[in-house]
């Protein structure tokens, strides 16, 4: 894998260094970095692992927190500087005709993690090395992970990057996505609901 395109995009965050990832030219689904142009990566630098979720990044679902999610990060880094790593792995890995296959599932009472073992997939199916190497190709040595999944913070272990803390990234709950937060939480070990915004995750 290795650079294949980079233009500057200013958004409504900011100027971002917007950099394609592939094996190939052509790909049509690159993994891609935003780097804000506020970043200098010879100091710790604060960095968000996204991985693709056409449903809340595009469209703003409610089902979970992606979309909003995202827009926090590209909010946070833009003024502070850092880096989006956005990773083409939508549905934890298992591609958007079979998230949409599970949230079918999830209509009908299953958990989001249940949906999809129901389907023949792990809970998640993700893999973060592509972020390390993409990281380390931007020449990033120590970092701060903007994040509440433990699993991204695993990742870094013998990585060869320093991983100097964590930095929460939690956004209000809405009723449309309260249990597939608690289920973040309560199966996958995800380090939410301790503040003001997922309060209502804390009770039990």
């Amino acid at each position: 894998m290795k650079r294949q395109a980079e233009t500057t995009i200013p958004t409504k965050h900011g100027i971002f260094s917007m950099i394609c990832y592939a094996d190939k030219e052509d790909d049509p689904t690159p993994h891609i970095a935003l780097v804000s142009e506020n970043t200098n990566v010879s100091k710790t630098t604060l960095v968000r692992i996204h991985s693709e979720c056409m449903t809340g990044d595009v469209f703003g679902s409610l089902r979970c927190d992606c979309g909003e999610q995202l827009d926090e990060a590209l909010n946070i880094i833009g003024k502070q500087g850092g880096i989006v790593v956005y990773l083409r792995q939508e549905g934890r890995g298992i591609g958007l005709i079979n998230k949409m296959k599970a949230y079918n599932l999830q209509d009908h009472g299953y958990d989001t993690a249940e949906a999809n073992i129901k389907l023949g997939f792990e809970v998640d199916a993700r893999k973060f090395n592509i972020a390390v190497e993409i990281l380390k190709d931007l020449g990033v040595s120590s970092l701060k992970l903007l994040t509440n999944n433990p699993i991204k913070i695993d990742s870094f272990k013998g990585s060869g990057i320093k991983m100097t803390g964590r930095v929460p990234l939690e956004v209000k709950p809405h009723k449309e996505n309260e249990k597939y937060l608690r289920t973040k939480k309560e199966v996958m070990g995800h380090l939410i609901g301790s503040n003001n915004h997922s309060s209502i995750l804390s009770q039990q």
